[in-house]
């Protein structure tokens, strides 16, 4: 039986995470709402918003339905399909060590989201400007060197090797830190202008995922959505570096 991915239809956002590692694992699944067909399309996912499944209720997407299973939250989905894809350490306590660094992705995904929308998810990004431009610089030169460093420690302090983060193999994480980099850099070009030099094992692990063969026939495919100004990662040139 095929993975039902919920997400709301026309942006990556955080179900973009979820969809790589779907892809990776040449897993059969449905992204839910992009099918406009009977028991799919938006009204499926608001039907399960509302009332829930067996007695089992997600706040908002993404959600994975497995059969009568329902989980919610990216790092949750993650920690659950990960040893079912052969995305997880077979190790428990590197299992915890993913699923650390997974729910530090998330946070980090938080912080982008909140540079265009500081002050409220209720208003448009127009309505905020002076607060992003504010919340963006600070980001910029406080939060991405933060995160980005710690990722890169990681990657060097890897008992296995630097080609993956934790383990000696390809994980979930490693697909989500490759979407951050992706992400990053078309959000703000002129900040990520050479960060190769600065994260040089992140630059090698985001090369390494994008030519995995299943990655590069997905990015090339029209399941991968572009990134655009409706998403988390937004290009607003006036809230990047230099402007």
């Amino acid at each position: 039986m095929a993975y039902k991915l919920f997400y709301w239809n026309g942006i990556q956002g955080r179900g973009e995470f979820v969809r790589l590692a779907l892809e990776e694992a040449g897993a059969d699944y449905v992204d839910v709402v992009r099918h406009e067909r009977p028991g799919m399309g938006t009204d499926a996912m608001l039907e399960i918003l509302d009332h829930g499944l067996n007695s089992t209720t997600a706040f908002a997407p993404p959600f994975l339905k497995d059969g009568d299973i329902l989980i919610s939250h990216v790092a949750n989905i993650l920690f659950y399909l990960g040893p079912k894809l052969g995305l997880a350490p077979s190790d428990e306590q590197l299992r915890y060590t993913a699923n650390g660094l997974q729910l530090t992705i998330t946070d980090f995904v938080s912080e982008v989201h909140d540079t265009h929308h500081p002050i409220s998810t209720g208003l448009y990004y127009e309505d905020q400007k002076a607060e992003a431009k504010a919340r963006s610089t600070a980001f910029i030169d406080e939060r991405i060197p933060k995160y980005l460093g710690y990722f890169e420690r990681a990657l060097q302090q890897n008992p296995s090797g630097s080609r993956h983060i934790v383990g000696s193999e390809l994980s979930y994480v490693d697909l989500s830190l490759f979407q951050v980099i992706e992400g990053l850099c078309y959000a703000f070009p002129n900040a990520m202008k050479g960060y190769k030099d600065r994260y040089p094992a992140l630059a090698d692990l985001h090369a390494a995922v994008r030519e995995r063969p299943r990655i590069t026939a997905y990015l090339a495919s029209p399941r991968r959505l572009a990134f655009n100004e409706d998403g988390i990662f937004r290009h607003y040139p006036e809230l990047d570096a230099g402007n």
